[in-house]
């Protein structure tokens, strides 16, 4: 609980104010569902980068196998995006950077319910 103090407004040099306690709800944390919901990193479809080269991006920027970045690869190729990483805030912006920094277009946005 916070405690907020009010004046009536009518202060002088010689009168004191009265001050009268106002109680304020502070919201509950435990209720904010967003902040348990993790961030993830969507690559989008372009027009220039070739397909070999996002690959090849997937598996150095997250260590994924051939296997697994091929099927991100495609996916992005043929649905238009695929999720290549999951996170905190913190971790989702980085991972954007970095896939902008090897020319990917690349977004971050809270996970669906």
């Amino acid at each position: 609980m916070i405690i907020l103090l009010r004046h009536n407004g009518n202060m002088d040099q010689s009168a004191v104010a009265s001050v009268q306690p106002a109680q304020v709800q502070e919201p509950d944390l435990a209720d904010d569902t967003s902040a348990d919901r993790p961030w993830i990193v969507i690559v989008w479809n372009d027009p220039i980068n070739l397909m070999s080269y996002v690959t090849f991006v997937f598996q150095k920027l997250f260590g994924y196998s051939l296997e697994k970045a091929t099927e991100l690869m495609l996916d992005v190729h043929n649905k238009g995006r695929a999720v290549v990483s999951s996170g905190t805030r913190e971790h989702a912006e980085f991972d954007v950077y970095r896939l902008h920094e090897h020319g990917l277009w690349a977004t971050m946005e809270h996970e669906s319910l």
